[in-house]
């Protein structure tokens, strides 16, 4: 049997079909109860506040329901995923679970491309793949699967227009993110296309001061080596720039990144030109915005301790530990388990690597403790976080959840 390119992007209609795995894997009764009871549980000395705006967002939700529906229609085939559909390790745990082999990613297993078949099926994670890897697997002429998430799909839209026009995108992003590199493979379809990653306003101001004239060519290289494409010539490539961004990114870096990058180009070619050497568009999605506002008012109204739970690998989660860190002590953990006991946590530090414990990280007396979650982050997962707090409060959730 002869066998074309086939990419599903709607699903195949069976969300009723998987509704109830999804829920006994992911959906949490508490979670429900706490939200009805305006976002907040007390017991005892302990009132737990829950954002306004956490965990899945709708592209998640997307990402997750297909590949659920992908494993109901394709029950005898092999199904691949590029790399981890989301950033959270419970849910692709789960999907290891269905018989989802990864290729790449942190649930990698021995499968390559090489191993895709005209037979298979393969799930194009969330974040979307980069243009090489996207045509090899129409080459194949297997059925693939797209869950790349609406919001990253219109900055592609953003960068491939800026590269049509001659314009380098300089992507305020971290250049190894999986959204980072598809995005960024979205300008280099072109025979001029350039783009340039800045991690944050620090390399933001190295590209500001060699448009100045204040960096060299040779140190400016030097600092983008890895994070531009190939060939970049700064003398050239940065006349007419655009900007985007990483949907998950900090809002208000990006912003403030875009803001350096116009007020210079302003001021080496002048008002009436701007226009032909600035572009830019907002380009954080609309969850990730939303979460952040959230945890913005949350921590900002009196939180004794922020909780943020999400995989250690997920931009956003550590992007709303940053911004409780503003107001409040502050974890970023993955699951659960990550609380050890009453005196101590284990931890991510926020905008570095490093997993720490932390001892007396909680409260003693009255606390008011704030809960969040990355838009990756399922309902159940906090669920047990919370439940973990509270327990290590010395209290017992099933005597109270009446009052809940």
């Amino acid at each position: 049997m002869e066998h074309q390119e086939t990419i599903i992007r709607r699903g195949f209609g069976l969300k009723q079909e998987i509704l109830p795995l999804l829920e006994a894997s992911y959906h949490s009764s508490l979670i429900e109860r706490i939200k009805a009871s305006d976002y907040e549980l007390s017991i005892g000395d302990l009132t737990i506040c829950l954002a306004r705006e956490f965990g899945f967002c709708y592209g998640v939700d997307r990402a997750v329901d297909l590949a659920y529906e992908t494993r109901k229609r394709f029950p005898d085939r092999k199904i691949y995923l590029t790399s981890e559909i989301i950033h959270n390790p419970r849910v692709n745990s789960k999907l290891r679970d269905l018989g989802i082999e990864f290729i790449k990613g942190n649930e990698k297993s021995s499968s390559t491309f090489d191993s895709i078949t005209k037979e298979d099926v393969v799930l194009i994670p969330a974040f979307g793949t980069p243009t090489p890897e996207l045509e090899l697997l129409k080459s194949k002429g297997c059925v693939l699967v797209d869950t790349t998430c609406g919001s990253v799909v219109a900055v592609w839209r953003r960068v491939e227009r800026y590269a049509q026009d001659g314009f380098t995108a300089i992507i305020h992003g971290k250049y190894d993110h999986e959204e980072t590199q598809a995005t960024s493979s979205r300008a280099t379809q072109y025979p001029n296309g350039k783009f340039l990653v800045v991690r944050d306003k620090e390399q933001a101001k190295k590209v500001c001061d060699f448009i100045f004239g204040k960096l060299t060519k040779e140190a400016f290289l030097n600092e983008f080596s890895e994070t531009a494409s190939t060939g970049f010539d700064p003398e050239q490539d940065l006349i007419r720039v655009g900007c985007a961004n990483q949907t998950t990114m900090l809002s208000s870096e990006s912003l403030e990144i875009a803001e350096m990058v116009q007020s210079v180009m302003k001021e080496q070619y002048g008002v009436d030109e701007l226009q032909n050497h600035f572009r830019h568009f907002d380009t954080i999605c609309s969850a990730t915005q939303d979460r952040q506002d959230a945890i913005l008012k949350l921590a900002g109204s009196g939180m004794d301790l922020m909780v943020v739970v999400g995989g250690y690998n997920s931009s956003n989660t550590g992007h709303l530990c940053e911004i409780s860190l503003q107001f409040c002590p502050a974890f970023h953990v993955r699951d659960a388990d990550e609380i050890i006991s009453k005196d101590e946590i284990r931890h991510k530090l926020a905008g570095k690597p490093d997993i720490v414990v932390t001892s007396d990280w909680l409260p003693r007396g009255k606390a008011r403790i704030g809960v969040t979650a990355g838009a990756s982050t399922p309902n159940r997962v906090i669920e047990e976080v919370i439940l973990k707090i509270v327990s290590c409060a010395g209290y017992s959730l099933e005597k109270n959840l009446a009052q809940a």
